[in-house]
């Protein structure tokens, strides 16, 4: 009796793990938006420009080209859609 006491008061394991699934199921609305504004013309065009330097500069030994402008090309692009969504959205 005083077993399952415990368990009442302090709850079932399985009711522990039912609520990490239960947490697991949200999305963040953020990355949705993200995903989203990656898939517009434009940030399709900016993350084709960054893959290509990254096979370029991963297919090469040594080399002093890294992808900087082409990363901050693709997060401007996409960071700018973001923020035209976002802000239209908020009065």
């Amino acid at each position: 009796m005083v077993f399952e006491e415990k368990r009442i008061m302090n709850g079932e394991p399985e009711d522990e793990e039912e609520e990490e699934e239960e947490e697991e199921d949200m999305v963040d609305p953020l990355e949705s938006l993200r995903q989203k504004c990656e898939e517009t013309e434009h940030c399709m065009h900016t993350r084709e420009r960054l893959e290509m330097c990254e096979t370029r500069v991963g297919s090469r030994s040594q080399t002093e080209e890294d992808c900087t402008e082409e990363l901050f090309d693709f997060l401007h692009a996409r960071d700018h859609c973001v923020s035209h969504k976002l802000f239209h959205s908020v009065k």
